[in-house]
């Protein structure tokens, strides 16, 4: 599939954009309706000025759960990397 121009409405106003594949729209269409998603669950709990404050508030919570998952990937590799090592080690001293 060659690049494909889609629009992804995002509080009320679209954007376009450029992909490469039909996995590659369908991320961007996910996301754009996560991101709608939140804002309304923002507008819904909070007071806000425009739509500006509940893009802030999104981008922050959105960041706030990547940094999370990024640290909890760290942890998850460097466990099995302890696991793998411990392996090892008993695997050679069965083998002695």
């Amino acid at each position: 599939m060659s690049e494909q121009i889609i629009t992804v409405n995002i509080g009320d106003r679209p954007y376009r954009l450029a992909v490469r594949s039909e996995g590659e729209e369908q991320l961007y269409r996910k996301a754009g309706k996560l991101i709608n998603e939140k804002m309304k669950q923002y507008a819904d709990n909070f007071a806000y000025k425009d739509n500006q404050d509940l893009f802030a508030m999104v981008v922050l919570q959105l960041a706030v759960d990547s940094i999370s998952y990024n640290n909890q990937a760290d942890y998850y590799n460097t466990l099995k990397d302890k696991l793998v090592n411990i392996d090892n080690t008993l695997t050679d001293i069965l083998e002695d």
